[in-house]
């Protein structure tokens, strides 16, 4: 069991005060981490004349899992304990009246949601340089926090520019072979809207009509009648018929 991989805990908790006779409290910051793998350290300060902190070693952990009743892996009892810090039940609760100022006794309550086990952190109160460090390092965590966030945030932004120039270039390319097409189809188009029209809509010229006239009629010159139906024979050779039969007149003189 270790704390390798725990990210560091924000949290602006409620805070809440047993006396109500005692001064309203100043809104705190709580920072949760891990310095090393074998120590969660919980720091909470509102950055003026209170500060508390808390360290728990793994094995004050293991103990508080098994009081909390909170089972599955390791690894899953560390992410409720992180997923309780952040959620909206989170409180900071006070007890007493310290002799110097503020209250005496601190302790963060973490929920998940309601109805599930609450996890209860005690806080010890801090003094001078000790109080002064705790300012300090949750100081430090929150830039360190905030300076990977505006990177990620930088990485991004150039990301999404990056994204943008490529679309654009993209969206150029499909417009300008989209123009050449639009070009290609229309010359085809009216390339064959001419040829179509130099067929048939031009008039046959005066000449064109009589050398075809012509021509239809030599070409009805040359052909023949393929049969003759009634062949005419000449008078001087047709028979005479008065109650006889009669033979032409060449067959006659031959006898």
């Amino acid at each position: 069991m270790d704390l390798n991989g725990f990210e560091p805990i924000f949290k602006q908790p409620k805070t809440e005060w047993s006396d109500p006779n005692f001064s309203p409290l100043r809104s705190f910051i709580v920072c949760v981490d891990a310095p090393d793998s074998t120590e969660l350290r919980i720091q909470a300060t509102d950055f003026h004349s209170n500060s508390w902190m808390t360290i728990l070693s793994v094995d004050q952990l293991d103990d508080m899992r098994d009081t909390t009743g909170i089972g599955g892996s390791w690894s899953e009892f560390l992410a409720y304990v992180a997923a309780s810090i952040q959620s909206e039940e989170t409180k900071l609760g006070f007890e007493g009246k310290s002799e110097v100022d503020g209250p005496a006794y601190a302790k963060l309550i973490a929920q998940k949601t309601k109805g599930l086990p609450k996890i209860s952190f005690p806080l010890d109160k801090l003094e001078a340089a000790a109080a002064t460090e705790v300012r300090r390092n949750v100081s430090l965590a929150l830039f360190g926090a905030f300076d990977t966030c505006q990177s990620l945030l930088v990485k991004e932004r150039e990301a999404g520019q990056k994204l943008k120039e490529l679309i654009a270039a993209e969206q150029e390319k499909s417009h300008n072979l989209k123009t050449k097409l639009d070009s290609v189809l229309s010359s085809k188009r009216h390339k064959s809207h001419n040829v179509k029209e130099d067929g048939t809509s031009q008039p046959l010229s005066g000449n064109t009509l009589l050398g075809t006239s012509v021509e239809n009629k030599h070409g009805s010159q040359k052909m023949g009648p393929s049969k003759v139906a009634n062949r005419v024979v000449p008078a001087y050779r047709r028979s005479k018929v008065r109650g006889v039969l009669l033979q032409d007149t060449e067959d006659d003189a031959d006898n």
